[in-house]
Order: structure tokens, then C-alpha cells, then sequence
């Protein structure tokens, strides 16, 4: 737990709230869905009831368990999509992406997830993610560790590229990058994607993976990974070396196991491939 001003934010209370959602809403609809359940937003992405109905539960609940608190949902920024200032506040505010995986969900794949965070301002407090079908939780403390079913993780310390495994985001790109992307592919070990970035974020976090290149960078989508990814030892970069901020509105991201990976994978991408020939 970490404490905020007097307030503690316990990671069973989190639990708590993330198993009833999976039992009541989740996995009565898992395989189930009808075709009228499905939606396409107004960028054509996928939502379902479920989708909506676990935000609406989690914004309930958590606003409850921290009083005072603001909200950012990613199906409540798609009615409102002020609701983005909340960050220039100086209030805690709840991230949350209450089916990150959509597309799986709707097709009846277990790899989707559940993430939240909680940050001040600039600052990333705590964050989990939840993947309800192998009931598994990793949660992580600003300066105190990230954690997945209660062990401390590390990730992975790989720094070659053509040893490395990982996922390259293939839509959003400009124009130039989209053409980056599909040549550098060939010089990694494999590319593929879970279609779930939360359980890629928890995989390098892990050491399973190592690393992510990716474009749109939606804060539901990475507030809750990248704070378990620093607390493991990872690095996350934007193309121009600088951290992830998610006040800011920018794109164009790396996520690494290690910062020897992050560097060498940002040189690729400049042009600088003479070793991996």
C-alpha cells in the first residue's frame, strides 16, 4: 500500500473490487455476447456492454474507496472528452480501462485485461492490472516495486536486437514511421502482438517479453504499465528520448525490458542498423 496523506490504498481493496466485477459482470458475458452487444465508436474501435458496464462499477467503487477522487475512463472520454483536464488537476484521479482487449473479449479470447492506476498530477501513484481469465493480478508502487501475484518482478536484462521478442504498433503511424516500422520488423527475433498491451506491459515487466514500439498512446492504454514496468527495471521512451508523460499529448513510444534495449531499439529506428546487418 502506499499512503496518501493519511489514506491507504490497499491492493486487497483493489482485488476486491476487480474479482466481484470478473463474478457479476465479466464472465457472464465471456463467450456470450450477443451481436447487438457489440458497438463500433465514433474512431470505429470495438465496445461492448461490458465495456460500460465494468467502468461504470469502477468508477463507483473507486470513487468510493478514495473520496474526493476524479475519474478517467476511456468510454466516459468518448461521451466527454474534457474529462482529460483532470490530470492538470491537483486532485487524485483514477485511470481505468475497464476491457483493454476488446477485440478478444468479443471473440471469446482470454487475453484481455482490467488496468487502473491512480496519480497526482504528473506523478504515477499505484497501478494494476488484472487479466480475469488466468486470475492473475500485478500491481505496482511508485519507489516500492512492481508485483505480480505477490512476487517482486524484474525484467528481462536482453539487450540484442535480433534476440529480442516484442509487438510494433501497425496502425497511427505518419506516414514516414508507418514505412519505418515495416523495415526494421525483420532485424528482431519475432514480432507478434497479444492484442492486449496491458498483458504485454506484464510480460516484459516479467522478462517474458522485452519490449513494445508503439504510436497512439491513449493514457488508459499505458499510465497502469508503464509505472509496473519502471518498478521492474524497464524503460519507456519517446522517439525523441525523452520519459512517458501522459499530460502530455504526444505520440510515438518505446517500451524496453532495460534501457540498453530501449537505445538500441531508438538507433534502428533512426537509421543507425549497421550492426544488426
Amino acid at each position: 500500500m502506499i499512503r496518501l496523506n493519511m489514506i491507504e490504498i490497499k491492493n486487497e481493496d483493489i482485488e476486491n473490487i476487480l474479482f466481484s466485477i470478473t463474478k457479476k459482470i465479466i464472465l457472464p458475458k465471456f463467450k456470450n455476447l450477443k451481436k447487438s452487444e457489440i458497438m463500433r465508436k465514433k474512431n470505429n474501435d470495438l465496445v461492448t456492454v461490458v465495456d460500460i458496464n465494468v467502468e461504470k462499477q469502477l468508477k463507483a467503487d473507486l470513487l468510493k474507496l478514495l473520496p474526493g477522487s476524479l475519474f478517467v475512463g476511456e468510454e466516459l472520454f468518448e461521451e466527454n472528452n474534457k474529462i482529460i483536464e483532470n490530470y492538470s488537476k491537483n486532485e487524485y484521479c483514477w485511470t481505468v480501462d475497464p476491457i483493454d482487449g476488446t477485440n478478444n473479449f468479443s471473440k471469446g479470447l482470454d487475453n484481455f485485461a482490467i488496468m487502473i492506476s491512480l496519480t497526482l498530477k504528473e506523478k504515477i501513484l499505484q497501478s494494476w492490472i488484472y487479466i480475469p481469465i488466468e486470475e492473475k493480478m500485478t500491481y505496482a508502487i511508485h519507489k516500492g516495486g512492481s508485483f505480480y501475484n505477490k512476487k517482486k518482478l524484474k525484467s528481462s536484462n536482453r539487450n540484442e536486437i535480433n534476440l529480442s521478442v516484442g509487438s510494433i504498433s501497425t496502425k497511427y503511424w505518419d506516414s514516414d514511421y508507418d514505412i519505418s516500422m515495416k523495415n526494421i520488423k525483420k532485424y528482431f527475433k519475432n514480432i507478434s502482438s497479444y492484442g492486449c498491451i496491458g498483458k504485454e506491459y506484464v510480460d516484459i515487466a516479467r522478462g517474458i517479453r522485452d519490449f513494445a514500439i508503439l504510436s497512439k498512446l491513449s493514457p488508459w492504454d499505458h499510465i497502469p504499465g508503464i509505472l509496473i514496468l519502471r518498478e521492474a527495471g524497464g524503460c519507456d521512451n519517446y522517439f525523441n528520448n525523452e520519459k512517458y508523460n501522459f499530460i502530455l499529448n504526444k505520440k510515438n513510444l518505446i517500451i524496453a525490458g532495460n534501457n540498453n534495449l530501449g537505445k538500441n531499439i531508438l538507433n534502428l529506428i533512426n537509421g543507425d542498423n549497421n550492426e544488426y546487418k
